[in-house]
């Protein structure tokens, strides 16, 4: 890992020039302190694909027999995984090239490289999967592109460390991205490119979910070990959870009634009911969780990612891991 991280650090510096990083070697700078970790799973369940930023590679499992079926190498900061509406590709954000890069799900072959821009991280693509939404940690910009020509429709301005956490509202009309520094979420008009707004009182903001009435976010605070819960009608902090030691996650089960977050010093799993706002149950038995959570369509299943890019597999009913697929 270290070999290769320095064998391209050169012309990382280069393309992070060419992509409009204010100074040499700023995106190199970021990547050592900042890490994150994603889980994708395909729209029809049966491909789960797993990074680490730590790792140059991803993993694709196959979520029926539990087996891996196929390593993806060459990655410096991996970072987001998000699958296309259909299934069929799949895009892999790497902040240290500040590349996309489009796979094919059933052969596992490169499709298509967008230029992300300095510091590509979190991902959203839009309901239709026509445009892909991309946070720019080391330049502090969204970019929106076209995924039919790779082309950018817009760059936009006005972030401070925009991360992992970007969403789509269910009604596709505005994003919410997270600004690190700032602890704060920009609201931006997905027609017209623009911040309309923001929402702040956030610490060490990590990841957000959004119900599918769009009336409520969740919001990892891992600076005060809490979920915040947003009255988006309000654009304010209404209330927090207590949860484990330093929150990443906050997932949405498919039914809306329970956020899952991942605890990262307690490598657990705190699962919240929406309704009371409570911790109903704690998930152990994990390897340092962070936020790649998700679940299965069916919602009896929630898989879970550990630091070793093995995947917890989660009885919903019984909140205990039952099996682990394991690279």
């Amino acid at each position: 890992m270290t070999s290769i991280r320095s064998r391209l650090r050169p012309l990382l510096a280069g393309t992070a020039l060419l992509l409009g990083a204010s100074a040499p070697g700023r995106a190199a700078g970021f990547d050592g302190a900042i890490k994150n970790n994603s889980l994708a799973l395909s729209p029809d369940g049966r491909s789960a694909v797993v990074s680490n930023s730590e790792e140059s590679r991803i993993l694709v499992y196959d979520v029926s027999s539990g087996k891996l079926v196929r390593t993806l190498d060459g990655f410096v900061t991996p970072r987001n995984i998000v699958f296309s509406p259909d299934g069929a590709r799949f895009y892999v954000s790497d902040s240290g090239t500040g590349r996309i890069t489009a796979y094919d799900t059933a052969s596992g072959k490169e499709a298509a490289i967008i230029a992300g821009g300095p510091g590509a991280f979190g991902t959203v693509l839009s309901g239709d999967g026509s445009k892909l939404y991309v946070n720019n940690e080391a330049a502090s910009t969204v970019s929106v592109f076209d995924t039919r020509t790779g082309l950018a429709l817009s760059v936009m301005t006005g972030f401070s460390q925009p991360r992992q956490g970007v969403r789509l509202a269910p009604d596709g009309k505005t994003l919410f991205v997270t600004n690190f520094l700032g602890d704060k979420i920009s609201l931006v008009d997905t027609t017209n490119h623009t911040i309309t707004g923001e929402i702040a009182g956030f610490d060490k903001l990590r990841a957000i979910s959004i119900t599918q009435n769009g009336k409520t976010l969740f919001a990892a605070n891992s600076g005060r070990n809490t979920v915040g819960v947003v009255d988006l009608s309000l654009g304010k902090v209404v209330a927090e959870v207590p949860v484990g030691r330093d929150p990443y996650g906050a997932a949405l089960t498919p039914d809306g009634k329970f956020v899952y977050s991942g605890n990262l010093k307690d490598n657990s799993l705190s699962v919240i009911d929406t309704g009371t706002r409570k911790v109903v149950a704690t998930v152990t038995g994990l390897n340092e969780p962070r936020q790649a959570i998700v679940f299965s369509a069916d919602n009896t299943r929630a898989y879970a990612l550990n630091r070793d890019l093995s995947i917890a597999v989660i009885d919903r009913a019984s909140n205990a891991v039952i099996a682990t697929m394991k690279p």
